[in-house]
């Protein structure tokens, strides 16, 4: 090994630690987290303008956590008692075997809840496998239903590709399914036909307000189509009623008064949730993030190649989490937009 790794303060000493891990993951403003998303891959097949530049490049695979890593890394914070993980990009169903690492695990202690989100192309090939595997819930990423507008934001034109794969993550057994639209202004029009998507199927519409994690820096706030905008066109056509017991879920969630189905809205940017975040992330690349909107990140990768033992991981990840920032600042003068984009840190 060449060299211990133990995090104080954000500074390393050589010596190990005298004390076993924390078994909670707790920052200093008392939120203690429960769940972690993990970025399996920052490569994609779509170029959604959201999300990353037309242009991008990829790591170099020997770069990317193996799905050994994660699997231990997933291993540690269980121990810390994280229960629940999804699995992000880039997109996740562009790496190869993925199931494999669905069912790796899905097969652990502690872990009770396992999701993915995904952009659906890969669904009708891969839905039942990671079923089979294990896979509990499946978010699908669908943000225009108009073929012109769907290529518009996405750079690609696979609108009926991602619709048979929402269909075959239904005929797998994936309900309710969650899609997910980004509200942009070029969506507004089809807020009403994504609400009667989801009261004609077994689907949960959330309507995610754009955040500033674009790779070419369009993200303005006029851009924005709020929650309040969003909640009162659809009530307006199909009258609306909120759903309690939000807890740590970033969606807020509303029933359709005739019992016809549900949507959410995810309004980061205009309605922050930050005071009941139980969440960290884990980049592709081995960093751990405690916020989508983090400036600074904690390696694990490289200590981990460089024979870290699972208390000294452990350790780091405490200490990052100990740090964990107040909230986001979006709102603030003194905002600082990630250097990353939302493609490099994992949706």
């Amino acid at each position: 090994m060449s060299q211990e790794w133990i995090p104080i303060h954000n500074t390393w000493r050589t010596d190990k630690p005298s004390e076993p891990p924390p078994t909670r993951l707790v920052d200093t403003y008392g939120r203690v987290v429960k769940n972690i998303r993990i970025s399996v891959t920052d490569r994609c097949n779509f170029r959604c303008v959201y999300c990353m530049p037309e242009e991008m490049a990829f790591l170099d695979r020997s770069e990317v956590l193996t799905f050994e890593e994660i699997t231990r890394i997933v291993g540690i914070v269980a121990r810390m008692g994280v229960d629940k993980v999804r699995l992000t990009g880039g997109e996740p169903t562009v790496r190869r075997e993925l199931p494999k690492l669905v069912r790796a695990i899905a097969d652990m202690d502690g872990i009770d809840d396992l999701a993915l989100t995904t952009n659906g192309v890969r669904l009708p090939e891969l839905a039942k496998p990671l079923r089979d595997a294990g896979l509990q819930r499946l978010n699908v990423s669908l943000d225009s239903l108009d073929p012109a507008t769907f290529a518009k934001l996405t750079r690609r034109d696979m609108l009926d590709e991602v619709l048979a794969g929402i269909d075959a993550a239904l005929d797998a057994g994936f309900t309710p399914l969650k899609v997910n639209a980004v509200a942009m202004p070029d969506v507004v029009n089809e807020l009403i036909a994504f609400a009667e998507l989801a009261r004609a199927k077994p689907i949960i519409v959330r309507f995610i307000e754009f955040m500033p994690l674009d790779g070419d820096g369009i993200w303005q706030r006029d851009q924005l189509l709020t929650r309040e905008e969003i909640v009162s066109r659809i009530d307006a056509v199909y009258p609306l009623e909120p759903v309690d017991q939000r807890g740590s879920s970033p969606a807020e969630r509303f029933r359709f008064k005739d019992g016809k189905g549900e949507i959410g809205v995810i309004a980061s940017v205009t309605e922050p949730f930050c005071e009941s975040c139980d969440r960290i992330r884990l980049t592709a690349d081995g960093k751990i993030r405690t916020c989508l909107f983090s400036v600074t990140e904690t390696d694990i990768m490289s200590p981990m190649r460089d024979g870290a033992d699972d208390d000294q991981i452990a350790w780091m990840i405490a200490d990052a989490v100990h740090h964990k920032e107040r909230g986001h600042l979006i709102n603030h003068v003194d905002f600082l937009k990630p250097q990353r984009n939302m493609s490099q840190i994992g949706g």
